[in-house]
């Protein structure tokens, strides 16, 4: 009975240990700060039942208020599951009283019997810049919207060395299709409240924008011995498409800068109640860049368009079948490039083989460093005879712009068996040798005796010059014109690329939106995003006979008016795009907005087909 008992008590600490929940001390603070300035540093635990909490030896810093306590809980119900989370911060107050970079060490709590420690941590201290208003600002971004009842007039008494932009590019010595991370950086003295302006359409260039994360905290940064709050603003991921000095323009952002007004005595305004604030709109324009782009050096014959660093893996499935089942080979290619622009590897198939076209399976993120993830390619591929076959290896060939050189990749040699399968197939001459052996004679002087009903035919009844018999060489004459007539419509109609692209352009958008629905039902939702994308593009470039690599929401949104779109569909459809691209990376539940973009992107195409 002992070891029964100690045997269940046992059994019930390892479940326990196994649905207990992961707790985390998490810590929140600035990572530069100014000399004299005073912050903030918080730590979470995801629970209440905490005990104990020893916070960490701030060296370096004043501690001028804290511990101060919060808690926070939440309850919800979804689909009759329930959910339940609650949380504890501790919040301190410190004074930057030197300068240096100063670590932090790791803050821990006990939480239900467990020890848990925050990250350690690093915070560097800069001296007080002449010029700089950083303190008693609001740190924690770019504000949207501007205050009522304050007067708007013209920033020019606002210095470049006050607020500026400025444009760096990762590279500036770039290949061909080689990735090149632009960002454009705010440099801030001021309250901005509000900053506006947009990329222009770039020659020569295939643009992707990189989502960055929400609500951006600004920090501090010392540049030319003056100390800013910066925010990175927005960053592009570039693709050069021709070789040669590309230029990046300069843009020109409108920024609202909020001031106290020296013309209104603050009492008085307080008195008055009216605002002793002032807005300024402010020019910012950032520096123009230059990219010089290589061409690529001579391209193999069997050169796939890839440019980057990519590793390639096959696999084979069955290796062993009976004639007229399928075989499928799957090609996964993965790393970092330009893998919007890969073709699919060319495999070698024996001639008795039925092959089908390529499936391709995207699976990739943009990043700073570009598009990276996994490319699947899958082949289909049906034997009709039986025998033994070899699948030679299919080659990749990619430029790695590290080495600067060519390298090729290439799958496992496959071998395959076929058996004689039950149905039919296809006969070799052999086979057909052996069967005309079976052939035995029925008799020696009379074979194949017809048998069966007798037809009988009045005598004088000819079928030569009856109407049936006129109506032989009429009806073929006439489909004969008809479909000569018909056919030389067909080709100048196809002749015509573009009219040809035009015409199927909402075929093959509801093609594409019909493969995104049974994404949509398998809740498949980056491949949904990524087709319904697929579909919008696709349906543009061929209704306009417009190049992918030069589609912008610009050039689309000018396209759709210069053919007589009006401008409200014309929005409808650039609103489509964005509402796909923020739902596919914006963080949060991507699958909940599935169904109002799929019906959004119907509406929009249906719309243009309407109007045009």
């Amino acid at each position: 009975m002992k070891r029964f008992f100690a045997f269940l008590f046992v059994s019930s600490c390892m479940i326990l240990s196994v649905f207990a929940e992961n707790y985390t001390l998490t810590v929140r603070a600035a990572s530069t700060v100014e000399e004299g300035d005073k912050f903030r540093i918080q730590f979470t635990v995801n629970s209440q039942d905490v005990s104990n909490f020893s916070a960490p030896d701030f060296k370096g810093f004043e501690v001028i208020y804290g511990p101060s306590t919060s808690s926070q809980s939440s309850w919800s119900m979804v689909n009759g599951h329930t959910s339940q989370s609650s949380s504890i911060t501790y919040t301190y107050v410190l004074l930057a009283s030197r300068v240096g970079t100063f670590n932090v060490s790791p803050a821990s709590v006990q939480v239900d019997g467990q020890t848990v420690k925050s990250r350690p941590f690093s915070i560097k201290v800069l001296p007080a810049g002449q010029g700089s208003s950083s303190r008693n600002t609001n740190s924690s971004g770019v504000a949207g919207g501007r205050q009522s009842n304050v007067p708007v007039t013209t920033g020019n008494n606002i210095s470049t060395n006050q607020l500026f932009m400025t444009a760096t590019a990762s590279r500036t010595s770039v290949y061909e299709q080689e990735a090149i991370l632009l960002t454009y950086k705010l440099y801030t003295q001021v309250d901005i409240r509000d900053l506006d302006g947009k990329l222009p359409t770039l020659d020569g260039f295939q643009v992707q924008q990189l989502p960055l994360p929400r609500n951006q905290e600004m920090e501090i940064e010392n540049y030319n011995g003056r100390n800013y709050r910066t925010i990175v603003w927005c960053q592009y991921v570039l693709y050069p498409q021709k070789s040669g000095k590309l230029v990046i323009p300069s843009i020109t952002y409108e920024g609202l800068v909020v001031q106290r007004n020296p013309n209104i005595n603050p009492i008085d305004a307080f008195f008055n109640g009216t605002s002793g604030l002032m807005e300024l709109r402010k020019k910012i324009t950032t520096p123009r860049l230059t990219i010089n782009v290589s061409p690529l050096p001579t391209k193999p014959d069997n050169f796939s368009g890839a440019v980057g660093n990519f590793t390639l893996s096959s696999t084979l499935t069955p290796t062993e079948l009976v004639a007229n089942d399928a075989i499928t080979m799957k090609i996964q290619l993965k790393g970092s490039g330009n893998m919007k622009l890969i073709s699919a590897p060319n495999v070698a198939f024996p001639k008795d083989f039925e092959t089908y076209d390529v499936k391709v399976n995207d699976n990739f993120n943009l990043t700073k460093g570009g598009l990276s993830g996994t490319k699947e390619f899958e082949y289909l591929a049906v034997p009709r005879n039986p025998g033994k076959y070899t699948i030679p290896a299919a080659s990749f060939v990619f430029f790695d712009p590290k080495s600067k050189t060519y390298k090729t990749l290439r799958t496992e040699e496959y071998t395959i068996n076929v058996k004689k399968g039950a149905g039919n197939y296809s006969k070799t001459i052999n086979d057909y040798s052996n069967q005309q052996q079976d052939v035995k004679e029925l008799g020696q002087d009379i074979r194949y005796i017809k048998t069966g009903d007798v037809e009988l035919v009045r005598q004088g009844d000819s079928f030569f010059g009856s109407m049936a018999y006129i109506l032989c060489y009429v009806v073929p004459f006439v489909i004969f014109v008809l479909g000569l007539v018909l056919g030389r419509r067909t080709i100048r109609e196809n002749a015509n690329v573009a009219k040809s692209r035009g015409k199927k352009a909402n075929k093959m958008a509801l093609k594409r939106m019909k493969s995104a629905a049974k994404l949509l039902n398998s809740n498949s939702h980056n491949e949904f995003y990524d087709e319904v994308m697929r579909a919008l593009w696709g349906y543009i470039s061929d209704k306009f006979n417009m190049p992918l690599e030069s589609l912008n929401k610009d050039n689309v949104q000018s396209e759709l008016l210069a053919r007589g779109v009006s401008q409200e569909v014309a929005d409808t459809f650039i609103k489509a795009l964005n509402d796909c691209e923020f739902a596919r990376y914006a963080p949060g539940d991507a699958a909940s907005n599935m169904q109002a973009v799929y019906d959004g992107s119907i509406n929009a195409i249906t719309k243009i087909e309407d109007n045009l």
